[in-house]
């Protein structure tokens, strides 16, 4: 029979969507809900979210969850709950908690200009020195600069600049806190004293009153407020313990504690998160982050390009409705539908998925995607298993990158949406060359975030104690020695693709540059 007597509930707020996650000590699903948003695109190089909109959704996932693990005699419902969140991604609030322009995302490109003077008034090695970040317009930092001097009537409403960790807590009438996983994303955060930074601060003129309350990740925070806990149906005991950046929370839920692992998250951003013993200088040069893991004394590093899931979910909205269609009648997943018939060999194609821009190595905001190789007689399935392949081209340069700095993974433990279908993990071994490990739970981000919570509760000894207890191997796929030689040459091609072709969308007036309008 079922534990329900202690329940950690894991909440995971992405880029496309948000998942709430009621898991028992054991590790085991008891309920979970998801809702699906989307991102909107007002001009060319914006890209923003609707924090109410997000809200909505994330109420309406945990009230489903709730109801599934009522507090009744017997059962004492939802013990500790903390949350996951996608990185970048802030939102300026007023005193009353309102937001005052929309979230700007990760993808949001107008923090380009800021991000150059803060480089130039600090140095690009020195931002990197303090904060663990390869400076660039991703983070908030920037963006915060380009309210200043595009918005300063919004600027002068704002009384708090948060990311989706803090919103959730102040609707949930908490102190909005921030972990230092979370901070160090914001690219003003002292990755070493653990505390923002003064020097990146003043540089940005940014009053510190307008940032949250920092602590570490497991950190108790309290109850919700009573009114809010009943209408989630949360119990009025719950208690509510700081998460953090998604991408660490889903190693801990993976069981990637040790160096030499990592998380192989297939979400909307595609991402591999090391381990990493402590502070690695030589990452910056690379082109890699180096920053607080929420798992206490750790660092991690993260490679990522942002057009990942988010790629064969165009592909599924523009060219598979027949799939969309067929999954509805057969309650099928039409994902599985589309790669149900892909080619047996590697195509003869080359996909740059570059459709956001690019994240690691290159940063480049002007990328934009390619499909090489063309011809009349392709057929949409080659283009969909080519773009599989792009999507982990882009990492197998990242994962070579990450050795040459020091940097060695061994193992990719696969989480996220895509780590459920077994053709997909197969011809990313292959081309990675490694195995990779199909976690029991590919949401490893939900169960991170509820071990946190568990943690922080006293519920488990340690997050190792945890993860070993709860992150589960569901199946290895090793790499086909022959596959895996023949994609060997076509990563080496594409390494040297992208450093080809964009000048072609760097020229300033061009159609490519500027996007549809």
């Amino acid at each position: 029979m079922r534990n329900h007597n202690r329940v950690l509930l894991g909440l995971d707020l992405g880029y496309t969507g948000c998942k709430a996650i009621a898991f028992n000590l054991e590790g085991e699903v008891l309920a979970s809900a998801y809702r699906e948003y989307s991102m909107s695109y007002p001009r060319p190089g914006w890209v923003e979210l609707d924090p109410e909109a997000i809200w909505r959704h994330t109420a309406s996932a945990i009230r489903q969850v709730t109801s599934s693990v009522p507090d009744s005699p017997g059962r004492s419902g939802i013990a500790a709950l903390a949350v996951s969140v996608m990185g970048e991604a802030f939102t300026p609030v007023d005193r009353q908690g309102r937001p005052v322009v929309p979230t700007l995302t990760a993808f949001d490109q107008r923090g380009g200009p800021e991000c150059a003077r803060l480089i130039e008034q600090l140095g690009a090695d020195r931002l990197f020195a303090l904060t663990g970040q390869v400076p660039g317009s991703t983070y908030p930092l920037a963006k915060i600069c380009w309210l200043q001097r595009n918005r300063p009537d919004a600027y002068r409403a704002v009384d708090k600049f948060l990311c989706y960790g803090e919103l959730v807590l102040s609707r949930l009438g908490l102190p909005p806190t921030i972990d230092y996983s979370m901070a160090a994303r914001t690219m003003a955060f002292d990755v070493h004293r653990l505390d923002w930074s003064e020097p990146i601060l003043e540089a940005a003129r940014l009053d510190p009153k307008l940032l949250p309350a920092v602590a570490p990740a497991g950190t108790a925070l309290g109850r919700p407020a009573p009114g809010i806990a009943d209408e989630l149906g949360l119990p009025r005991s719950t208690l509510v313990v700081l998460g953090g950046h998604d991408q660490p929370c889903g190693a801990v839920g993976a069981g990637v504690l040790a160096e030499g692992q990592a998380t192989y998250a297939l979400g909307t951003v595609h991402v591999i998160c090391a381990v990493l013993g402590g502070f690695q200088a030589t990452l910056g040069a690379a082109g890699f982050p180096c920053y607080p893991h929420v798992v206490p004394g750790r660092f991690v590093t993260i490679a990522y390009n942002f057009t990942g899931g988010s790629l064969l979910r165009w592909v599924r909205d523009a060219f598979a409705q027949s799939e969309v269609e067929q999954g509805r009648a057969t309650d099928q997943d039409p994902y599985d539908l589309l790669l149900a018939d892909l080619p047996a060999t590697p195509t003869n194609l080359l996909v740059l998925p570059h459709f956001s821009g690019t994240g690691t190595p290159w940063f480049d905001g002007e990328a934009r995607g390619s499909i090489l190789g063309l011809t009349l007689s392709t057929e949409r399935r080659e283009i969909v298993k080519a773009i599989l392949e792009g999507t982990t081209f882009e990492l197998g340069l990242n994962l070579g990158l990450l050795e040459r700095s020091g940097t060695s993974v061994r193992e990719l433990h696969a989480i996220g949406g895509s780590a459920k279908s077994a053709v997909d993990l197969q011809i990313r071994a292959n081309i990675l060359n490694r195995p990779i490990l199909a976690m029991n739970v590919s949401e490893a981000a939900s169960l991170g975030a509820a071990i946190l919570a568990g943690v922080g509760v006293g519920l488990y000894e340690s997050h190792e104690a945890a993860a070993h207890r709860l992150a589960q191997v569901r199946h290895v796929y090793h790499p086909d020695p022959d596959v895996a030689t023949q994609y060997r040459s076509r990563l080496a091609t594409y390494e040297v693709v992208h450093p080809l072709i964009r000048e072609v969308y760097h020229r300033r007036g061009d159609d490519l540059t500027r996007g549809s309008e």
